[in-house]
């Protein structure tokens, strides 16, 4: 191979899975009685890890609480992972690939998986809806950037740093 041939990008879904499932009701029997409708709160978190050369596995950790008022309905974590193998994609865009890429095919299987949980806990199902990963990818980018900035060291108008 010349030097001027690179490699095609390599991107396949090696295996997924679910690494974690926790289930919750700790006000049971009683919540069971409730009628009034419960608020439901979710959060997402994404974490990627190298396993191997060119394969990461990259888990999206969904959480969802149901509360009326203060009183807990149900918590339902799921952890949804998968193993990926990437290679041959550029340094800057692997950041990219693992925070985009891989949590949209895992997210289908995570809200799966967390309706059958709630389900089968004796609730209605709990629909999570569509995410869009490359806008959280880009806020979190944001926000890294404003930090930075806001930690560089700045000079007053009008001086100037002379070495």
């Amino acid at each position: 191979m010349s030097e001027q041939e690179t490699p095609n990008p390599v991107f396949s879904i090696e295996k997924i899975y679910v690494k974690d499932l926790s289930v919750e009701v700790p006000n049971a029997p009683q919540i069971y009685l409730e009628r009034e409708t419960p608020a439901i709160n979710i959060q997402l978190q994404t974490k990627a890890q190298g396993i191997g050369e060119g394969l990461f596995e990259v888990a999206l950790t969904a959480t969802v609480t149901s509360k009326i008022e203060e009183k807990t309905v149900f918590l339902v974590e799921v952890g949804q992972a998968g193993i990926f193998r990437v290679q041959h994609v550029p340094s800057e865009n692997m950041d990219a690939v693992l925070s985009i890429a891989c949590p949209n095919i895992l997210y289908p299987y995570a809200r799966e998986v967390v309706s059958d949980a709630v389900i089968r806990a004796g609730f209605a199902p709990v629909m999570l809806q569509p995410v869009n990963f490359e806008a959280l990818y880009m806020s979190r980018l944001q926000q890294q950037q404003a930090e930075a900035a806001k930690d560089a060291p700045t000079e007053e108008p009008g001086e100037a740093t002379i070495q």
